[in-house]
């Protein structure tokens, strides 16, 4: 079964709470360009919380909200989202366009980095 669908807003607060781990909602609104209103964003947790992607604490008078899914495992799954979407489930293709926008960009040690995992990948596939 796949996880509801997010609304825009939905998945901007999302993010904002996987950076910051937890949130309050003022903290959420803070962290969102052109934020909506105070209730619209508490509207949205409460959505998010619906949908099983958020969990509330109470801290003190006010409620701090928490993503249920690391963001680690967030990622993952948002990135193989991206492959079937545009790389057709094909993990040299999206790792080729990565490189095309930012190959210029990587220091010597990620590079480093990159290639040690090319070869663990190699030895482990076997």
């Amino acid at each position: 079964m796949s996880p509801p669908s997010l609304s825009r807003r939905e998945r901007q607060v999302l993010d904002v709470l996987h950076r910051l781990g937890r949130a309050s909602a003022a903290d959420v609104r803070a962290a969102l360009a052109d934020p909506p209103s105070d209730s619209a964003v508490r509207t949205h947790l409460r959505i998010l919380e619906e949908k099983g992607h958020v969990r509330h604490e109470q801290d003190g008078p006010r409620y701090v909200y928490l993503p249920t899914v690391p963001r680690e495992a967030a990622g993952r799954s948002a990135l193989r989202h991206l492959m079937r979407t545009f790389f057709d489930d094909a993990p040299d293709r999206a790792v080729a366009a990565l490189l095309d926008e930012t190959a210029a960009d990587l220091s010597d040690a990620e590079l480093d980095r990159l290639d040690a995992l090319i070869r663990q990948a190699r030895e482990h596939g076997r």
